[in-house]
């Protein structure tokens, strides 16, 4: 739910502008003074402030100057009497994020404070992803807001801190690793997180590789190898592409998933082990089990609990996110400029079939970064953003966003204004805070 803290001292405007915020879909928590909204503002408030000027007491101006001073990030829409530009131009300069003059039309407001409370979600998320990395500076994050990411993530927290074996199906490059890194987090397991390609394995090295094996063994063997299911004891086990496996080693190992006991190659004394084992495949196993190529009962005890990925073509608006997390990595791995992109080639991408899902994404954000794409969907002259902070790259894209407008309305500062859905004032504020060009409205008075 969208959040917002509405501080306005006529009751029968703070009704009325309460009534409109909610038809929107906004939860508003209405207040009669500043004094009362900050008692209930807390830190890291997910939503949007809109405040009047002229209230008893502290004055919208005042709250302004210390919501900005304790969280900067906050979004602020200042409403003021009409005619009160000057003060409009001082509430934009103290760092409001809007200013609405009295009278103003019920969808004005919705919509304004709607884009304020995007931005405010983008800083939090932000804020969110970097405390995670801090944390766990190993784990890779899980981009996206589709309703396939949802129910993924959903999954994760009902199962994460369970002891239950998983199965995770999905495409290849469609994130199996990623989802198995964070049920392992989710589970609080203490032990190591423990991955190993069942694909990339010669067959002879297999048994030696999971079980683990004693000095000779065989002729290789000069001493003990302790193998991967005994090395994760008290983390998690991930065995990506388990469909490869040979049959002869699923019946072993489904024994070891059933004692949860192991002997190592050349060993006669059982080793008990505690681990989790999360398998991972491209293919369906029960097709594979149909055609004798995996064991059914192995399938069963594996596949507890199952999680099936989307591939990227099923979550098409999670590409811009995803896109942008993956350049902001690759900017800071390469030393490059972040780049900024168009509406056009944003529509053009999430069009496209991504057959390598989200990793031919990574590596199309790699390219795009090091400037070698050579294939449609290419960046065209793109912009540079100086800096890699987020009000950097947000401030690039609100110039990008204007600029296009600009473009569509062939300079026309008031056309282009009704477009974004900002007083004349706001944009030729941001025009000259972004040094863009206008053509045929350059003269106009702002009203």
């Amino acid at each position: 739910m969208q959040e917002v803290i509405l501080i306005e001292d006529e009751q029968t405007v703070r009704l009325a502008t309460t009534q409109t915020l909610e038809l929107g879909g906004f939860q508003v928590q209405a207040c009669e003074s500043a004094e009362r909204a900050q008692s209930i503002l807390q830190p890291g408030f997910p939503g949007v402030v809109v405040t009047d000027v002229r209230l008893p007491g502290k004055s919208g101006l005042d709250l302004l100057s210390e919501i900005v001073a304790a969280d900067a990030d906050l979004p602020v829409i200042v409403v003021t009497g009409h005619g009160d530009v000057d003060m409009a131009v001082e509430a934009m300069r103290a760092g409001a994020y809007d200013f609405i003059e009295k009278p103003f039309a019920a969808e004005r407001l919705v919509e304004t404070v709607r884009r304020a409370q995007e931005k405010r979600r983008l800083v939090l998320e932000n804020q969110r992803l970097k405390a995670a990395w801090a944390s766990h500076p190993d784990m890779p994050a899980l981009i996206g807001e589709s309703a396939a990411i949802e129910r993924v993530r959903t999954l994760i927290r009902a199962v994460g801190p369970t002891a239950a074996d998983v199965l995770i199906n999905g495409q290849t490059g469609s994130g199996k690793e990623v989802v198995a890194r964070h049920l392992h987090a989710a589970s609080g397991r203490k032990g190591p997180f423990v991955a190993l390609n069942c694909g990339a394995l010669p067959e002879a090295m297999f048994e030696s590789e999971i079980f683990g094996h004693e000095a000779g063994a065989f002729t290789s063997a000069q001493k003990r190898r302790i193998g991967k299911l005994e090395y994760a004891n008290g983390g998690t086990v991930f065995l990506d592409e388990i469909e490869t496996m040979p049959l002869a080693l699923q019946v072993k190992l489904l024994r070891v998933l059933q004692e949860r006991r192991l002997e190592r190659l050349g060993g006669n004394d059982p080793i008990s082990i505690d681990c989790r084992v999360i398998a991972a495949s491209k293919a369906n196993l029960l097709d594979l089990s149909a055609q004798g190529k995996f064991r059914e009962d192995l399938y069963y005890r594996i596949g507890v609990v199952s999680i099936d990925l989307p591939r990227l073509v099923d979550r098409r608006d999670d590409i811009p996110l995803l896109l942008a997390h993956f350049v902001q990595g690759a900017a800071i791995r390469y030393q490059r400029p972040v780049l900024a992109w168009t509406h056009a080639q944003i529509a053009q991408w999430k069009a496209r079939d991504w057959p390598g899902n989200v990793r031919e994404l990574r590596n199309f954000a790699d390219r795009m970064v090091l400037g070698v794409l050579d294939q449609p969907g290419s960046l065209e002259e793109p912009a540079t953003m100086a800096a890699n902070t987020l009000p950097q790259q947000v401030d690039a894209y609100e110039r990008m966003l204007i600029a296009d407008a600009l473009t569509t309305h062939d300079g026309n500062v008031a056309a282009t204004a009704d477009h974004l859905g900002v007083p004349k004032k706001t944009l030729y504020d941001k025009l000259k805070k972004y040094q863009l060009p206008t053509g045929r409205a350059v003269d106009e008075k702002v009203t």
